[in-house]
């Protein structure tokens, strides 16, 4: 099974992204098919994606994601900030999550490197805390998508609290990802 390890987002925070999506369609000047949105109640912050992952290893997966989880302290994360992958032609627009936030760096980097104790490999790129919004899929369309995510650079979407750290299994299906719980590790509370 696909599995990732995620921060769960919180309502409201949904709801502004949701809000949000709403008014970039409106704006961009693109096509339905030209871009895939992520639908709200999909959105997760990744702290780890892992790709294939056995029974077996799901038992190791969840052990090591609770003892990191139990290290470290609960902590609030401001969402705001709109921005995209693919330079002048964006390939993913995204909201930043915590971009700054040391708490969820210094929890990040400790999963990572825990999991890589037990056999996954690090991930090439540094971390980049962040929502997706949507995938596009053609150049015309990046370079329009590009252009208007300076207009959203003040967004704010407001702060929510991370608690836990989630694990999910991701089935791909024509219609979109379905995401199911396997697992939730709380964070320490101060």
């Amino acid at each position: 099974m696909r599995c990732f390890i995620a921060i769960d987002i919180e309502e409201q925070i949904r709801e502004a992204l949701a809000d949000l999506q709403k008014e970039i369609m409106q704006t961009a000047d693109v096509g339905r098919g030209e871009v895939k949105w992520v639908h709200s109640d999909s959105m997760h912050l990744t702290l780890k994606f892992l790709g294939e992952v056995s029974d077996q290893q799901l038992v190791e997966v969840c052990k090591t994601t609770k003892d990191v989880a139990g290290r470290h302290e609960g902590f609030e994360i401001d969402v705001g900030t709109v921005g995209c992958f693919g330079g002048r032609s964006a390939r993913v627009l995204w909201v930043g999550a915590g971009l700054e936030c040391e708490p969820l760096l210094r929890l990040q980097q400790d999963l990572e490197s825990r999991l890589e104790e037990a056999g996954w490999p690090r991930e090439a790129r540094k971390f980049s805390a962040h929502l997706t919004l949507c995938r596009i899929k053609n150049a015309n369309a990046g370079l329009k998508m590009a252009e208007i995510v300076e207009q959203y650079e003040d967004f704010d979407a407001g702060v929510m609290s991370a608690q836990a750290v989630s694990i999910y299994e991701s089935q791909l299906t024509p219609a979109g990802p379905i995401y199911t719980l396997l697992s939730t590790c709380e964070l320490r509370q101060p």
